[in-house]
């Protein structure tokens, strides 16, 4: 074991005990609010999460709850943070919960493992922090923190690599403790060893053992090789509006943003008078093409670099309509989740006046 790593147990913990973030899922030990909490910080900034945290327990307070909940309640209490699978999975382990445990959130780590959409993380976060269980739960925080006090170049890419530094953390896990010591290296990575731009060292409370805050390689872990760079698609996104409403479609189950709904859309950059050949196709007439001007929206493979028209038809045919939906703003609103990635459209249907006397 690294000797270092043990002697962060004690300092850390007097720090937390002080410096401990106040945060809505911290406030009691429920089992569901951790998990809930958890789930929604992947990739997704603590401030960021709070609302949606509040609302999304607001609507669905309980195991039970979730299990029950309309596919389209979900992800339109989910919408904007990103990453629907996640969302999806809540709904299927919820449901396992129940069919399985009785509605009683199995307190093994183990037994969380089997739950869809958790994994070791998010296990060793629930048993420690609502359990008293002592498992670590080690995320990009802890492999950050660990590699810079190691001064360990290992590839943290590596599956055999995170496997051994969970190993190693979780030999100095306290028992009495495990929870607390836990949530202390997830607050010191978020506001103290920094993952961009310089740590804050003057103010770790673990500095004295650091190899890389002592010899200013701090910038060199963790080691990462460098990503491929991401595909470009280009697309021509139409919204189709008819008196208002506006035609929005339901994407394949399977895939990228898979069973949400959006305006439609097709790839490539459509210039207008390709637009009045798609118009032509479909058997419409547009009385107005409006040029909506470009968005841009990065996932973790692909960018999409999107060109929008507005369209206002004149009539509503059927090769148009067929598979599609008319939804007023309202509805959109309230009943469709549209992904952030035509939220530069979304916005500008929102901001129309009619659209706020609708409300």
């Amino acid at each position: 074991m690294k000797k270092k790593m043990q002697e962060i147990v004690a300092p850390l913990l007097r720090w937390y005990a002080v410096e401990k973030r106040a945060l809505p899922w911290r406030e009691g030990r429920d089992p569901y609010s951790i998990w809930i909490s958890e789930i929604m910080l992947q990739q997704t900034r603590v401030e960021a999460v709070k609302g949606y945290y509040q609302r999304f327990l607001q609507k669905l307070p309980c195991v039970s709850a979730l299990a029950a909940v309309s596919d389209d309640e979900l992800m339109k209490l989910w919408q904007g943070l990103g990453y629907y699978n996640r969302a999806r999975n809540l709904k299927k382990a919820a449901q396992q919960i129940v069919e399985k445990h009785g509605g009683v959130f199995p307190e093994k780590y183990e037994q969380l493992l089997l739950l869809p959409g958790i994994g070791e993380y998010t296990a060793g976060a629930i048993a420690s922090i609502a359990f008293g269980q002592r498992v670590p739960a080690v995320d990009g925080n802890v492999y950050r923190i660990y590699t810079r006090i190691c001064e360990d170049h290992s590839d943290i890419t590596q599956a055999s690599v995170k496997k051994r530094i969970r190993g190693e953390v979780a030999k100095i896990v306290p028992a009495d403790s495990a929870g607390e010591f836990n949530q202390a290296l997830m607050d010191l990575g978020a506001g103290v060893c920094l993952p961009n731009g310089m740590p804050l060292c003057d103010g770790c409370p673990v500095a004295a053992f650091c190899g890389a805050g002592e010899n200013g390689t701090y910038q060199e872990f963790p080691y990462k090789p460098p990503k491929k760079p991401r595909k470009v698609e280009e697309r021509t996104v139409f919204l189709l509006e008819y008196h208002g409403s506006y035609l929005i479609q339901q994407r394949p189950e399977k895939g990228l943003l898979a069973g949400l709904w959006e305006f439609p859309s097709e790839q490539g950059k459509l210039t207008v008078g390709q637009v009045r050949e798609r118009l032509a196709e479909w058997e419409s007439d547009g009385s107005e093409i409006e040029l909506l001007g470009a968005g841009k929206h990065i996932f973790s493979h692909v960018e999409w670099h999107m060109h929008g028209y507005r369209i206002h038809l004149q009539h509503l045919p059927e090769q148009l309509t067929e598979g599609m939906v008319l939804a007023s703003v309202k509805q959109i609103q309230s009943r469709y989740s549209i992904p952030s990635a035509y939220s530069v459209y979304l916005k500008q249907i929102l901001s129309e006046p009619s659209a706020n006397s609708d409300l």
